[in-house]
């Protein structure tokens, strides 16, 4: 429940923004067209951004993200530490279950130009990219924080920041999605890791554990089991 109110108190801009996104607000709309033509303008013609925004698109593609989650979660489950494992897995699969739930409930069509510089095909709202990669390295830094010390945290932070950041303008840069695409895709993927790391706190002060701090990751004493 603690998971769930948490969760709701992160998902009130978003559900603002998806207010304002279904009503077709005169001024967010100008905001949208406006900065999705000047990206455009951009990027048309220059073939070396091109070349790097299409690899990125691929490099930063939901299932990149769902792979390597994946694939810590086993590598946890191998080392006993089946509760993270199991917290990774259900963030991921709830978030990529809200992002399709989303598309086919808001039914937003992806921005148009005469020249499209990249061709996407679904929906626009909200950004899979941007939820995804929210997604993926908020579960990422999360599960590895406990065994970083406090330089190596900032760096992971500031990398993860920056892949993120760079992902949601490739989307726009690219002309597939809006500012407000972006924007939802990070709000949603932060109310899924801060709904499913609340219940996961609640679990912990269940078992006798203590709060961790959102520096310490989500479980702190797993630090010894990652590093043997």
């Amino acid at each position: 429940m603690l998971g769930s109110l948490v969760a709701l108190v992160v998902a009130i801009p978003f559900t603002l923004l998806l207010v304002l996104v279904t009503s077709e607000w005169e001024p967010l709309e100008r905001l949208d067209r406006d900065v999705a033509d000047d990206l455009h303008q951009e990027v048309l013609g220059n073939d070396t951004i091109e070349d790097v925004l299409e690899f990125s698109s691929t490099a930063t593609s939901p299932w990149v993200f769902r792979v390597v989650v994946i694939a810590v979660a086993v590598w946890l489950w191998s080392r006993g530490l089946r509760r993270l494992a199991a917290w990774a897995l259900t963030a991921l699969a709830i978030g990529g279950l809200m992002g399709v739930v989303l598309k086919l409930l808001v039914e937003r069509a992806r921005p148009k130009f005469p020249e499209p510089v990249y061709l996407a095909s679904g929906y626009s709202f909200p950004s899979g990219h941007a939820l995804n990669s929210f997604l993926g390295v908020g579960i990422l830094l999360l599960v590895f924080f406990p065994v970083l010390r406090r330089w190596r945290k900032v760096a992971a932070l500031a990398l993860g920041t920056a892949i993120v950041l760079f992902t949601g303008y490739d989307r726009i840069a690219l002309g597939v999605h809006y500012v407000s695409d972006v924007v939802a895709g990070w709000a949603a993927a932060l109310a899924v890791i801060a709904g499913t790391a609340g219940g996961f706190e609640v679990w912990r002060l269940e078992h006798g554990l203590r709060m961790a701090g959102p520096t310490e990751g989500l479980e702190p004493e797993s630090a010894d089991a990652m590093k043997e």
